[in-house]
């Protein structure tokens, strides 16, 4: 493969950069939104669905994988959207900052299930950063105790998160990632659609939403979902996994900055939210780089 100029590797950075940016501002959008969270992920995943359809349509990409494959993605997509609605449902009952920190404990969770799921060694480096992070999580649930709720559904999100993404490295050494996310929204759609006729709300559905609900649906779908996985995808083949770690450790500090601007004092926490939200990001921003320089040693 020819190496990319310092101009193409550049560009690939800004889009990146804004990729994670809409990423962060999802959390937004959840917050904005009036329906619940289950509905919500509902028109979330069908939108997103028709979006990437109408994509590899216009484009002639194949969408044909073996029936493991289908099956596979499409069981992983219950994990998706169990992952999606947490995240959604932890905004509902706390804040957007709340979740988004709960959220980067990401990384605690990947060090724990990787190993078990891969059968691998754990690595010390990973249980300390887990301690850190576990000390910033407990800093948190004792200053914000009154967003108990949503810490613990922030936290289960994150869990989620991780089981899907460690799976989905595994698929992604055999498979197109644009292949892999179809199926799976595609399969979150299906479970989320079961789940809502089994509860009856599918049945009661009128899709009598309010305009803006329905502008910022359309958004969540399109833009942070099918056209954001797509440009992300587009440039992580061609920057360092080392990179793309780092850089998509910001979406939370995005997402913060973003709610603060939205939302004001509503997103106003305690110093000791702070602290602990600091312990978090701060481990999780250190983690790849050391990683990096230890395999390099």
């Amino acid at each position: 493969m020819k190496p990319l100029s310092p101009s193409a590797i550049n560009r690939n950075l800004l889009i990146l950069h804004a990729t994670v940016f809409i990423w962060g501002f999802t959390g937004i959008l959840g917050a904005l939104i009036s329906v619940g969270s289950v509905e919500m992920v509902w028109y979330r995943v069908l939108i997103a669905s028709i979006t990437l359809l109408i994509y590899f349509k216009a484009t002639k990409f194949s969408i044909k994988v073996t029936k493991k494959e289908f099956l596979q993605f499409f069981f992983t997509g219950s994990i998706v959207a169990l992952h999606w609605i947490l995240f959604f449902q932890a905004i509902k009952v706390s804040t957007v900052s709340v979740t988004l920190v709960c959220l980067s404990s990401f990384t605690l969770f990947t060090a724990i299930l990787e190993p078990i799921i891969k059968r691998t060694a754990v690595q010390i480096s990973d249980i300390f950063i887990g301690i850190v992070i576990i000390f910033g999580i407990y800093l948190i649930f004792h200053f914000e105790s009154n967003y108990t709720a949503g810490i613990i559904f922030g936290l289960s999100a994150a869990v989620a998160s991780s089981l899907f993404s460690i799976i989905n490295s595994n698929f992604a050494q055999k498979s197109d990632a644009k292949l892999i996310s179809f199926y799976e929204l595609s399969g979150a759609f299906f479970w989320i659609t079961i789940y809502r006729l089994f509860d009856h709300s599918l049945l009661q559905e009128s899709f009598n939403l309010s305009v803006s609900d329905w502008i910022y649906l359309m958004i969540l779908g399109t833009v942070c979902t099918a056209l954001a996985y797509i440009a992300g995808v587009s440039v992580m083949r061609t920057l360092s996994a080392f990179r793309v770690a780092l850089i998509s450790n910001l979406e939370p500090v995005y997402g913060i900055i973003l709610a603060f601007l939205f939302f004001g004092h509503k997103e106003t926490m305690s110093a000791g939210f702070y602290m602990g939200s600091a312990l978090i990001l701060g481990a999780v921003f250190l983690y790849p780089i050391y990683k990096k320089r230890q395999s390099k040693s």
